[in-house]
């Protein structure tokens, strides 16, 4: 009985898969000295209020959320985040395949 408890649960560890979300962010500077460079975008795996308090909180930048989505895998070793899904689509591709229907 323990075998079959630890075979399972080795089982179940190899089948979960890891994911983690990203979010792109359109940034400004608050402060004076550096908001004549106007306004940056900025993808990170933290989440607004995290990122707002990271860099100095709300008196310092203002973040507008552009859009977030969900990638598989993991984020150890500075690995590259995955691309936003409507980056990976191809639009010749895809007006091709509505003119053949």
């Amino acid at each position: 009985m323990k075998h079959l408890c630890f075979i399972s649960l080795f089982t179940l560890c190899l089948s979960a898969s890891a994911e983690y979300r990203v979010y792109q962010y359109q940034v400004k500077s608050k402060m004076e000295r550096y908001s004549k460079q106007g306004n940056y975008l900025v993808t990170s795996t933290l989440d607004p209020v995290s990122y707002l308090s990271y860099h100095g909180g709300s008196d310092s930048i203002r973040i507008d959320l552009l859009r977030s989505w969900t990638c598989k895998g993991y984020t150890g070793n500075s690995s590259a985040l995955c691309k936003a899904p409507l980056e990976n689509i191809d639009p010749f591709k895809e007006e091709v395949a509505l003119q053949g229907q």
